[in-house]
């Protein structure tokens, strides 16, 4: 089974419901689960949706198809039964963060304000037993910053023998995935090493939060809710060390239709909860968003900040130009009736064939590119928005849209929380911790030796 824009000759990729018989031993048996899933008695099997085959070649080994056949409410459940059997020993906290793309998926499922969506969600994890929410904005804050800082630095490095520039975002897996293993090295040193916000989150609850509970990060199983199937591919490779302990950033990626699914199975009967503050703060978080239409908001963040760092231009409002489609989208920074600055973003795979093949014929006019595999972005991730028949719910989607830009947008530099985690978390803003934390390397493989039958 082939993806609809493949353009190898052969293809390793799962189809779209992965067998279990291949599964580890190590899960639980028949009488066990049917005793976990309790009322749950529809759970959906992991299923990777990989977008536009952005993630396809020979990406998921067997033994990565093991680890997403658990990618699943399954375990989730799993973790939860043991929670409740009398051996303390493997009780383990649940942690839940929930992206802000997908929060407007359930406030039009159930017909709600996006505040009040984030209630009922977090009241419907809370009654399950999970013990605290987060969001992940503040993670989002994180990747935006390094993302920040790391263009001012490569603007200033690039020249015509150090090759710095453009700079591509790396926040969105399957393309971050393709990038790896399909591009390789004429691609991977132009990505953003600042870690995505599922990575960053991966970080904050393991070892932020943790250490604020006096937990070793094992103990705890972090759940992210996510709009996008690529997430459980990236939660695979999110994982970090330190003297003491190397762990899983993220154990578990349920999409928003997943949850969604059981929250429609429990039934309205939910009381509703606030989201939790990683701080321990009563006062009920604000749902807030970054700067993007259906993202989180690197490019419109990146290029204030050059516009301010470089230039000293203070950019309010950001103008899109289309090009080729709605989802190939340029802005551009004029000074002295010169264009100094000229980023771009591109949805969808047509769209980021057009750029590489630029980039690979040196004929590239942008400084930076904000690159997202699903057309439209992250709210039209495959995990929602979706028919039954897998085909995108264009009305969902709009309305979903009208909800997100409803949102108040944050600007990252605003964060009081943040600059106390730069301050005593991370050691400083320029700190080797802040490397080692925020930061990420990406594979390189040579495209054209292993991938001879791709077409540009």
């Amino acid at each position: 089974m082939k993806c609809e824009h493949c353009t190898r000759k052969e293809c390793s990729k799962k189809t779209k419901t992965d067998d279990q018989e291949n599964v580890s031993g190590g899960a639980p048996s028949p009488a066990q689960a049917k005793e976990e899933k309790g009322e749950f008695h529809k759970l959906a099997d992991a299923k990777i949706y990989l977008s536009d085959c952005l993630a396809c070649d020979s990406c998921i080994t067997p033994e990565e198809g093991v680890q997403l056949s658990q990618q699943n409410a399954k375990d989730f459940f799993h973790v939860l039964h043991l929670n409740k059997k009398c051996d303390v020993s493997k009780h383990r906290v649940l942690v839940v963060s929930v992206c802000p793309q997908s929060l407007p998926y359930f406030a039009a499922k159930f017909n709600l304000n996006v505040s009040d969506a984030s209630r009922r969600l977090c009241g419907f994890l809370k009654s399950l037993g999970v013990h605290y929410v987060f969001d992940t904005a503040i993670a989002a804050d994180f990747s935006i910053l390094e993302s920040q800082r790391e263009f001012v630095h490569r603007y200033h490095q690039h020249s015509k023998e150090q090759r710095a520039l453009p700079m591509l975002t790396s926040a969105c897996p399957g393309w971050v995935r393709y990038a790896e293993r399909v591009l390789g090295c004429p691609v991977t040193p132009h990505l953003c090493t600042a870690k995505s916000p599922q990575q960053v989150m991966g970080s904050l609850v393991k070892d932020y939060f943790a250490g604020q509970k006096n937990l070793p990060p094992e103990k705890i199983f972090h759940v992210v809710v996510a709009p996008c199937y690529d997430k459980k591919l990236e939660a695979l490779r999110d994982s970090f060390s330190t003297a003491s302990y190397s762990t899983r950033g993220t154990d578990c990626v349920l999409t928003s239709g997943e949850v969604a699914q059981l929250m429609e199975q429990r039934g309205p009967s939910v009381k509703d909860a606030a989201v939790d503050s990683l701080f321990g703060d009563t006062k009920e978080a604000v749902v807030r968003r970054h700067d993007g239409a259906g993202s989180d908001g690197h490019l419109a963040h990146v290029f204030k900040h050059a516009a301010k760092e470089l230039f000293d231009e203070d950019v309010e409002e950001i103008t899109y130009h289309a090009l080729r489609n709605k989802d190939f989208q340029e802005v551009t920074l004029e000074k002295n009736g010169e264009v100094v600055l000229r980023f771009a973003a591109a949805y969808g795979f047509h769209n980021i064939q057009n750029i590489i093949l630029k980039l690979k014929k040196d004929k590239f006019p942008y400084h930076f590119v904000e690159v997202l595999a699903c057309p439209r972005g992250c709210l039209n991730g495959r995990g929602q928005a979706q028919t039954e028949d897998g085909h995108a719910d264009k009305a969902l989607l709009r309305q979903m849209e009208s909800l997100y830009s409803a949102i108040p947008v944050w600007a990252p530099e605003r964060s009081a929380h943040v600059e106390e985690l730069y301050r005593e978390w991370l050691e400083g803003s320029d700190s080797p911790r802040v490397q080692e934390v925020l930061h990420t390397t990406h594979q390189s493989v040579e495209a054209c030796a292993s991938t001879p039958d791709m077409k540009w």
